[in-house]
């Protein structure tokens, strides 16, 4: 167990000593110490105990650390301030502890005690078109997620739950028949069939906008009336009524954007657009029949869906395979198609779901619209697929946990969906939404391309991979004693930076945030990046290599006489609580932290202390250790994170 582990341990049984029944929180705020001069680690759980037991904080403090036992640990702890405790790790108790590590395949990281059989769904991509930007987030969060459970210990089934059996296939279906270029098909079927959706959307898309202008216009001419009427009423020194006018007028300028978008959208129509959307005015229509039809056992849609299946699972594979990413099951939509009438027969036996103007649907508690399990024309939805999805886990996998990496715009969605399993029977299930945000552009909107398309995945990683065969290349020339590298090894140096580039400046953000998309920030060589991890990675293996890759004896580090030999030290021990609360809490973004801090302490270290040239064979012995631990946990973190760490670059 990790130092800062072993703490909060004994922390939480002097806690508990105070007659606290959960001492788990108070133990937590143990943590690593912002400044050097208040030790390694502090504790402030005092305040808060104080709080509760109704004590002054510093007695508190001074009851704990009489309560606790951590001599094997720690020098004596400290009280400071108003009760802070303060921690500094005792020397043999480092050295102990990194000896430790120096011969520990997992790097000090523990598996859990009781582990856990859960599936992790993501990625889940509509299988009819390329994967673009959008499909970025829940593929490579929930990648590092899967890694990450597995290397804790828990017992992990990763399911790619594809979207290929929904309203696109109907539109592509329609699309095929009546606008198909089979000379485009024959060459690459995904991108036309991509193009064929594109098109019926947007015929679609403008009937609906076409139809709905003349019902905004009349929504808006009321709206500045009723505005105009509030304003003259209005008391300008009645707060609650200047807000409330305030939001009236937010809706009637939403509502007039709304209609100058529409009319824009009618008016930049060209006469070629315009000449094909007006020969299939029931374009719309006619899709969803196509979708009836296949989800019915029409042969000839069943025969169409059959053989765009293959090239369209392909075309996802083939990204997957260049960003590392794999799952034990690929059970799309289709999958559960045939339970789907069981399951909304089975809630309405249960009395769990009900009609509702022709619908079947289920009410849950705090949401005002329903959670529709079937349309009143007797198609099924997400609701019912994730449902039998539910139901089939835990009949077959028995799992007992599910955690959907799903955008955070599909929250009330989940939110219904854990209560209505709830009370379908399945609530000792732990059903977890990781959520997150959006990719952004330069411009702070969703990131598209200049046309306004969405970005395509594939493109998106050619890009990153071109731009750092430049930069690896700029570098690799720069070397005082000239390339290391031939063409064949930048390429495949470059196909990790770029690659990993991406993925790390995902997963570096607090996964609720939207970022900002920057080739140029996640790329560069220094700062939070992959690049940055990568190369100082590759700088500790040049190190290694040097000195020819000698064994090391198990006592290499005899002591840690240098406060920067030190801090590095207690910054490798805490790879393992990282990896931890990385895993626990869904969140990648705390083990970049952890890794880009160990990062700067390594540099510090380096600066510091030769390592090649070190004033002693017994100092040059230490420090080769310590470079060579940094360089097992950089690696092992970028690993869990799904990044690649080249040896040379």
């Amino acid at each position: 167990m990790d130092l800062l582990s072993s703490l909060r341990g004994r922390v939480a049984d002097a806690v508990s000593a105070l007659g606290i029944d959960d001492p788990s929180p108070f133990a937590a705020m143990v943590k690593p110490a912002q400044d050097p001069k208040f030790g390694d680690f502090q504790a402030n759980a005092a305040m808060p105990l104080a709080k509760r037991l109704g004590r002054p904080p510093r007695d508190v403090a001074a009851e704990i650390v009489a309560g606790l036992d951590v001599a094997d640990l720690c020098d004596p702890p400290e009280i400071a301030g108003p009760g802070f405790i303060n921690f500094r790790v005792s020397d043999a108790a480092l050295v102990a502890r990194t000896t430790h590590l120096l011969g520990d395949e997992r790097l000090g990281v523990a598996t859990v005690t009781e582990p856990l059989d859960f599936v992790i769904d993501f990625s889940s991509p509509n299988v009819a078109k390329p994967m673009h930007v959008g499909h970025l987030r829940s593929t490579v969060i929930g990648d590092a997620l899967q890694r990450l459970a597995r290397f804790v210990g828990h017992r992990v089934t990763s399911d790619n739950h594809i979207g290929d059996w929904g309203t696109q296939f109907g539109m592509i279906i329609c699309g095929y028949r009546k606008f198909l270029d089979g000379d485009a098909y024959g060459v690459d079927a995904v991108t036309e069939l991509a193009r064929l959706y594109r098109l019926v959307s947007k015929i679609s898309g403008f009937h609906e906008t076409r139809a709905a202008i003349p019902g905004l216009r009349t929504r808006v001419e009321n709206g500045r009336e009723a505005l105009a009427a509030l304003e003259a009423e209005t008391d300008p020194k009645d707060k609650a009524a200047k807000k409330k006018l305030g939001r009236e007028r937010d809706q009637a300028a939403k509502l007039a954007r709304e209609l100058r978008d529409a009319e824009q959208t009618v008016a930049d129509a060209d006469a070629e657009f315009l000449a094909l959307a007006e020969a299939h005015p029931d374009l719309a229509r006619e899709a969803r029949e196509e979708t009836a039809k296949l989800h019915a056992g029409d042969a000839e849609n069943r025969r169409l869906w059959d053989e765009f299946m293959p090239a369209c699972l392909a075309a996802l594979n083939r990204v997957y395979d260049r960003l590392g990413v794999t799952f034990d099951e690929t059970l799309g939509e289709s999958h559960y198609q045939p339970r789907l009438a069981g399951v909304v027969d089975d809630l309405a036996a249960k009395g769990l779901a009900e009609d509702s103007d022709g619908a079947t649907v289920v009410f849950t508690a705090g949401h005002d619209a329903p959670f529709i399990v079937r349309k009143r024309d007797g198609a099924f939805l997400y609701a019912t697929t994730d449902l039998a999805t539910i139901k089939d886990r835990v009949d077959r996998l028995g799992v007992s946990a599910i955690d959907y990496v799903v955008d955070k715009r599909q929250s009330q969605h989940f939110e219904q969906l854990f209560a209505t399993a709830e009370r379908w029977g399945y609530g000792d299930v732990s059903l977890r939404h990781v959520s997150f945000g959006t990719v952004l552009g330069e411009d702070r909107r969703p990131f598209k391309t200049r046309s306004g398309d969405t970005v395509g995945l594939e493109s998106l990683l050619d890009e990153a991979v071109a731009k750092a065969r430049e930069i690896v290349a700029a570098n690799d020339d720069a070397k005082p004693v000239g390339p290391e590298l031939d063409d064949a090894g930048r390429d495949r140096v470059a196909e990790a930076v770029g690659i990993g580039g991406i993925k790390y400046a995902d997963l570096k953000h607090n996964r609720d945030s939207d970022y900002v998309f920057s080739f140029e920030k996640m790329l560069a060589t220094n700062g939070d990046t992959a690049t940055y991890m990568q190369y100082a990675h590759a700088r500790v293996r040049g190190i290694m290599r040097k000195a020819g890759d000698e064994a090391l004896p198990a006592d290499a580090v005899a002591d840690l006489p240098d406060p920067a030999e030190r801090a590095l030290a207690l910054q490798l021990d805490r790879f393992g609580d990282a990896v931890h609360a990385a895993s626990r809490e869904a969140r990648p973004n705390y083990l970049t932290e952890y890794l880009f801090e160990t990062a700067g302490r390594f540099s510090e270290f380096y600066d510091r202390c030769p390592v090649l040239k070190a004033d002693s064979d017994t100092a040059r012995r230490r420090r080769l250790a310590l470079c060579g631990l940094t360089a097992r946990v950089i690696g092992q973190g970028l690993d869990l994170l799904g990044i690649d760490c080249p040896d040379r670059m």
